[in-house]
């Protein structure tokens, strides 16, 4: 790795610059929470058709315009009466100009990997409400309006959404420009500072985790400045779900869970109504947190997909996928996936719910098949049979779910968190010593990751013995996943970034004046071109270097540059 080339696994381009801009850009403030809100009904004509889309200058495709108005609405099947809540998730169109990249390098760096913003897919977030009016000629009022984002706040949207949607349906649009405003006012989305988010007479309180806090601890209550009237609600998370609600019927099972989601195993979700799919699939992603889940997720999925035939062919494997589904037809389509969640409504066998039990994917045949998990998965890892204690006891002892919940997230986060510490402990056994960092010679490599030598290493160093079983199985198996291949590209791209910066503070150590002296004009000219090229790329990909850092290598530039004639000087200030 030559130290002055430009490297493309320091990340893209950053435009943080562009919105650095004492002039606010329409709509730039919502843009950073919101891509649209969108307003779909149900034509007698045309079906599922969007009624707007605000603000009115975004622009969706027509591919994405028709994912949103199929995504939205509940099939048939799920039989939803009332007010419905559920999420989606869409792949953007390939091509499509993107009005975040401003904002998105300084949000994702101080981000934690799994909240970070999506560079090629949207989240959507539905609240749909079909109610019997006579004045309509199907006799119902079906409508969905639908918050769509890069971020990846289950939690936040969907009270955005309880306040918003009720008076929509009254109001209709002024009042979704009353709220589109709002939102243009909110602060940009910072990682680990209280935010205060006004909209229709409620201020929703938040914090977004920053990714140098431990998982799961208390975040630091940060000092109220003002008495906010009215008093703010606080969310305690931007993303979390009732994890214990999401699992009461498989809680036997969520060792084999977690292990699926860890090894991006292709899983089908089959529930009674969207809100349950994309509530489990979600909860699913969420198992093998601080772990990025680097497969595709679709939280609701229907036969109007436009990936619909890319993931049901039966000529190659099914993909590393999650998909939740609420249509009984796929039932026969999903027949050859080797894992398939059944739900149904929960069931109590005396005060404990009743669980679902693993049977053979023989046995899915039919529509009316019962609820199950088909699979013929053998888990590595034995069952922690006390933490299922602890919850069924907290059950019949009516522990409230919030505590369930975190008692259950807090097993999870421990389990990945082992698993990943004999990784990361042999990661850094890669990392060249600093003591050969010389500011006169190419960085040494980083050492190439090899299986062999870290399974050589468990012997010595394996993981904390939460669950006893085949943990070197469960090792071999992940190193073909796609969260392996995410999770090792991240980690990659973090090292040689600090490559980079121990190579940057050994050249700021040098006396590189004195390296000058007897150097030819040309040599010193290329010293700073290089040094020039250094500099900049450590700004434009946000190096974690300190600022007088920077200054003092911009400072030896200048130095060595008024040693030179003055054409040479004039010549190398004027680039």
């Amino acid at each position: 790795m030559d130290p002055f080339d430009s490297s493309d696994s320091l990340g893209g381009p950053s435009k943080a610059a562009a919105t650095n801009t004492e002039v606010p850009v329409p709509w730039s403030r919502f843009s950073a929470w919101l891509e649209c809100v969108c307003v779909v009904t149900f034509d007698l004509e045309l079906g599922q058709a969007i009624e707007l889309v605000y603000p009115h200058d975004v622009k969706l495709t027509e591919k994405e315009k028709t994912s949103i108005c199929y995504l939205s609405f509940p099939d048939s099947y799920s039989g939803c009466l009332g007010d419905t809540q559920f999420s989606f998730r869409l792949r953007q169109s390939v091509g499509r100009s993107s009005s975040w990249f401003g904002q998105e390098d300084s949000y994702n760096k101080d981000a934690p990997v799994t909240l970070q913003k999506e560079h090629a897919h949207f989240h959507g977030y539905v609240y749909f409400r079909q109610v019997k009016d006579a004045s309509v000629k199907r006799g119902y009022f079906q409508k969905s309006l639908v918050v769509v984002s890069r971020l990846p706040f289950g939690n936040l949207f969907h009270s955005l959404l309880k306040v918003i949607a009720p008076e929509y349906f009254e109001k209709h649009e002024p009042c979704l420009e009353t709220v589109c405003n709002e939102i243009d006012q909110w602060p940009t989305p910072i990682p680990g500072q209280t935010l205060n988010l006004p909209v229709m007479g409620v201020v929703m309180q938040v914090r977004i985790p920053t990714k140098i806090e431990t998982p799961g601890g208390s975040p630091v209550k940060q000092p109220q400045t003002e008495n906010l009237l009215p008093a703010p609600t606080v969310l305690p998370s931007v993303h979390e779900l009732d994890l214990f609600k999401c699992f009461q019927s498989v809680l036997i099972h969520v060792q084999m869970l977690w292990e699926l989601m860890l090894l991006g195993e292709p899983v089908v979700v089959m529930a009674p109504s969207p809100t349950v799919s994309s509530e489990t699939v979600l909860a699913l992603v969420s198992t093998i947190a601080p772990l990025r889940y680097c497969g595709d997720y679709r939280p609701y999925f229907t036969i109007h997909d436009s990936e619909f035939k890319e993931y049901t062919t039966r000529t190659q494997a099914p993909p590393n996928v999650i998909l939740g589904v609420t249509n009984p037809f796929f039932i026969k389509t999903f027949q050859c996936w080797p894992h398939i969640i059944r739900l149904g409504d929960l069931k109590m066998s005396g005060d404990l719910p009743k669980q679902v039990k693993v049977k053979k994917l023989a046995k899915l045949k039919t529509l009316d098949t019962k609820t199950g998990i088909y699979t013929a998965y053998k888990t590595f890892l034995h069952k922690d049979k006390a933490l299922i204690k602890r919850l069924l006891k907290g059950i019949q002892k009516k522990r409230p779910s919030e505590v369930q919940s975190a008692i259950l997230r807090r097993h999870l986060l421990e389990q990945t968190q082992s698993f990943i510490l004999p990784l990361e402990r042999y990661l850094q056994s890669l990392m060249p010593p600093q003591r050969s960092m010389s500011p006169w010679k190419t960085p040494p490599q980083i050492r190439s990751f090899s299986q062999d030598e870290f399974m050589k290493t468990l012997e010595q160093a394996g993981p904390q013995q939460i669950l006893k079983g085949d943990w070197t199985g469960l090792y071999r198996r992940f190193f073909r996943s796609p969260n392996f291949d995410g999770w090792y590209r991240l980690r990659h791209r973090e090292m040689t970034q600090k490559v980079e910066c121990l190579h940057l503070e050994a050249i700021c150590a040098a006396d590189l004046l004195t390296w000058t002296k007897d150097k030819s004009e040309v040599e010193i000219v290329d010293l700073i071109l290089k040094l020039r090229e250094k500099l900049t790329r450590a700004r434009k990909h946000q190096l974690p270097v300190k600022d007088e850092l920077l200054e003092r290598l911009e400072q030896s530039i200048q130095t060595i540059i008024s040693s030179l004639p003055e054409d040479l000087q004039t010549l190398l200030h004027r680039q």
